[in-house]
């Protein structure tokens, strides 16, 4: 049961270990009166026509436009990643309400059946109620956005717990979306911990839970849910495997193989973690991969100089390097990096292992930060063998100039929800979005997230 005791936290600039701003946790009667508004706000909206929810979502992206700067800096103050990407991320966010808003009317239109002995059928999709949505600090906007809107057009009310550590974005979307025409409460912030998450997701009005997070945290949120007979969602880790074939550009598979590796400090589920390479070009990509990695530039994100921000927090910078030192004890091979610099700053360089092999963590384990799995395979049956050999399937890549041939791989071969081709990974709002394996199930964006947590109706006419 959540307590009334005031209990605080504070907000910490990665980039410089000064605190931003303190925070008090909600008490019992704030999350009660936070959850019941919610509610209250739900039941108007759900009356509304797809269309009218489609004009207010476009004015949130209109409202993101708007307010880029500010919530770019506040992220990148929260969270270490580079300006120039916060500003990217607020940018895809608003394409994401652009498209819900562009689309929503038609995946939403009823279906109409004809049925045996004269009888018809219509298809209906009617809001589940409040929306519960766990969310980490990567992503501070992105993450939020991703359910929320999806949440809202399908005529949802949205309950979010985010990361403490990006809670001044947080708030501020809260602002945000207002500002763009959201009904109050509608999209209601809840600054509690992790005990009163738990009542949350137990709350009668609370219809379903979709959390993004560690394959570990998300066994029980799933298992939470389930008892709860929750509908879910969950969006876990990886260690995404990028496969560079006999045939690749190397030039262009190095520089998109580095910032598929590095894009937002590398603290990203589907970031490319483990590079596998078949013999034939092994060295040559490996002398140009390290060069590469080993140039990038780590400084203050605000920069414009800097390849590469703080890692989050200091804790996960702990974690990496023991990973690192883990593997190393374990037969890998420092290649570049690998070391913690001085400072009290959460920095880490550009890192490659070579050598990497199973029962190592960066070949087993998912791995958050600036840290790449450099991988050798016989030819491309073993790289496709090495690649699915993992516990994670959210996303990969291949690198190859015979495009045929590697639309041909993706689907018949590669374990995995998403496959890029010839570049890195980033979320493109008109494609679903989601993983197998541990790295959880059901799918965000490209229409699939609209029809989540709806009540697909059957209405039977004589």
């Amino acid at each position: 049961m959540a307590t009334d005791s005031k209990k605080t936290f504070s907000t910490i600039n990665p980039a410089t270990e000064k605190e931003i701003k303190q925070y008090t946790y909600m008490s019992q009667h704030e999350l009660n009166d936070g959850i019941e508004k919610c509610q209250k706000a739900f039941l108007s909206w759900r009356h509304q026509s797809v269309a009218d929810r489609a004009k207010v979502i476009r004015g949130v992206g209109e409202s993101l436009r708007k307010n880029s700067s500010k919530l770019g800096a506040l992220m990148t103050e929260e969270m270490g990643k580079l300006l120039a990407q916060s500003s990217h991320e607020v940018n895809l966010c608003a394409g994401i309400c652009d498209y819900s808003a562009t689309e929503a009317v038609e995946i939403f239109k009823p279906l109409e059946r004809k049925l045996d002995a004269g009888e018809s059928g219509l298809i209906t999709y009617s809001p589940l109620g409040v929306i519960y949505g766990i969310q980490p600090w990567n992503y501070p906007t992105y993450q939020v956005v991703r359910f929320t809107i999806a949440s809202l057009i399908a005529g949802n009310g949205v309950l979010l717990k985010h990361a403490s550590n990006v809670t001044g974005t947080t708030k501020l979307l809260e602002e945000i979306f207002e500002e763009g025409g959201l009904p109050k409460n509608l999209f209601t912030v809840l600054i509690i911990d992790h005990d009163q998450s738990d009542e949350v997701i137990e709350n009668e009005y609370v219809r379903g839970v979709t959390f993004t997070g560690s394959a570990e945290a998300g066994r029980g949120i799933g298992e939470k849910a389930g008892k709860a007979l929750k509908k879910s969602v969950l969006e876990l880790g990886s260690n995404d495997a990028y496969i560079v074939l006999e045939d690749a550009d190397i030039k262009n598979a190095v520089e998109k193989c580095v910032m598929g590796r590095v894009y937002d400090n590398g603290e990203t589920c589907i970031a490319a973690k483990r590079f596998i390479v078949v013999d034939k070009i092994y060295d040559t990509f490996k002398e140009a991969f390290v060069k590469a990695m080993s140039e990038l530039k780590i400084g203050d994100p605000t920069t414009a100089d800097a390849d590469l921000g703080p890692m989050a927090r200091k804790d996960l910078r702990k974690k990496m390097h023991e990973q690192v030192e883990k593997s190393v004890k374990n037969g890998a091979e420092v290649l570049c990096g690998g070391k913690i610099p001085e400072g009290k700053e959460y920095y880490y360089p550009a890192t490659v292992l070579g050598s990497v092999k199973p029962g190592q963590p960066a070949y087993d384990d998912e791995i958050f930060g600036s840290l790449a799995s450099l991988i050798k395979a016989k030819d491309e049956e073993d790289a496709m063998r090495i690649a699915n050999d993992s516990r994670f399937g959210l996303g990969g890549g291949i690198f190859s100039k015979n495009e045929k041939r590697a639309v041909e791989l993706a689907p018949k071969h590669f374990d995995t929800g998403m496959v890029f081709i010839d570049k890195f990974g980033l979320a493109k709002p008109s494609m679903p979005f989601g993983g197998v394996k541990d790295s959880g199930f059901g799918r965000e964006h490209g229409g699939f997230g609209m029809k989540k947590f709806v009540n697909v109706k059957s209405i039977i006419i004589a």
